[in-house]
C-alpha cells in the first residue's frame, strides 16, 4: 500500500506540473438517471484530451459537490480512479468542485514562458522581463487549479453556484434545461469579483471526439456567452496571472468549467 501510494503521488506530481496544460473534471456522463452513480475523472492535458488521475487528498485543498443548496465533500479512497464515483444525491443539477494544492515549475527557456503567457492573453507579464526588472533566466511559477463540472440528474433542474473559489467560472444558465439556442452565459470571477474584458478559452468536443478551440471575452460584468451545439461537450478555461508572494516570480490561477449540451 505504501509503495502504491508513493508511486501514485509521484505520477500526480509529474502530471500536475505539465506546463501550459489544462486541468478539468471529466464526467463519464454529464447526465445520469435518478439513483445512478456520478462517475468522473480528473484529467490533465491539452485540447480536451489527457490522462486520468486518482483520488489523492495530498493533491487537493477542496473536493466537494453542491446540490440543492447544500455542499458536501466528495468521498473516496486514496488511489481511486476514476476519482469520483458517488451516488447521485437526488434529482437536479450537481456541481462538482475541485481545488488543487500549489505546484511549482521553472521555465528554463524564456521563449516557452513567452508562448504560454501570449496564449493565455497575459502579454503584460513580459514587460518587466524585457525591461530588465526581472530576469529571463529560469523564470519560476507557482500555480493552482479551480475546476468545476455540471452534472444533471434526471430532469436536471437547478442552478450552478458561486463556490467561493479564488477564481471560478459560474454558469448563469442550466445547459440541461434552459434554452441554449443563443448560447450559455457564464460569469468569470476572481476573488469574488467579476473579471471584465478577459479571455475565456472554449474547448468543444463532438460525440466523435473532434475538438475545436475558440475564445470569447467577458464584458464589464465578467459575463460571456458561450456558443454551443446540441450533443457536444464543453470545457471552459481562464487563467489569472499575478506576481507571486513567495519565492516564485509568477503565480497562475486556472479556472475551469465543464458541461454538456443535450442532443436535440
Amino acid at each position: 500500500m505504501k509503495r502504491s501510494l508513493s508511486m501514485a503521488l509521484a505520477l500526480a506530481c509529474i502530471a500536475f506540473s505539465a506546463e501550459g496544460h489544462e486541468f478539468w473534471i471529466d464526467p463519464v456522463e454529464h447526465q445520469v438517471a435518478p439513483g445512478a452513480n456520478i462517475v468522473a475523472d480528473l484529467r490533465v492535458g491539452q485540447e480536451y484530451g489527457g490522462s486520468a488521475y486518482s483520488y489523492l487528498p495530498p493533491r487537493f485543498r477542496r473536493f466537494d459537490y453542491a446540490f440543492d443548496g447544500q455542499v458536501a465533500p466528495v468521498e473516496g479512497l486514496i488511489g481511486d480512479r476514476p476519482a469520483v464515483t458517488m451516488a447521485a444525491p437526488g434529482e437536479g443539477l450537481v456541481t462538482l468542485i475541485h481545488v488543487t494544492t500549489d505546484s511549482r515549475i521553472t521555465w528554463d527557456d524564456f521563449a516557452d514562458f513567452e508562448a504560454f503567457v501570449v496564449h493565455k492573453d497575459a502579454e503584460w507579464t513580459l514587460e518587466p522581463h524585457e525591461s530588465g526588472e526581472l530576469s529571463k533566466e529560469k523564470v519560476s511559477e507557482v500555480y493552482s487549479r479551480y475546476a468545476k463540472s455540471l452534472v444533471g440528474v434526471g430532469k436536471s433542474a437547478g442552478s450552478d453556484i458561486e463556490a467561493g473559489l479564488l477564481t471560478e467560472i459560474v454558469a448563469l444558465e442550466n445547459p440541461y434545461t434552459d434554452d441554449t439556442s443563443d448560447g450559455v452565459d457564464v460569469r468569470l470571477l476572481y476573488q469574488g469579483e467579476p473579471r471584465g474584458d478577459e479571455q475565456i478559452e472554449i474547448y468543444q468536443k463532438t460525440p466523435e471526439g473532434e475538438v475545436t478551440v475558440s475564445t470569447v471575452r467577458t464584458d464589464d460584468d465578467g459575463v460571456a456567452s458561450i456558443p454551443v451545439t446540441p450533443g457536444n461537450r464543453y470545457m471552459l478555461d481562464a487563467v489569472v496571472l499575478r506576481r507571486a508572494e513567495g519565492p516564485e516570480i509568477w503565480e497562475s490561477l486556472w479556472a475551469n468549467l465543464t458541461f454538456a449540451v443535450p442532443a436535440e
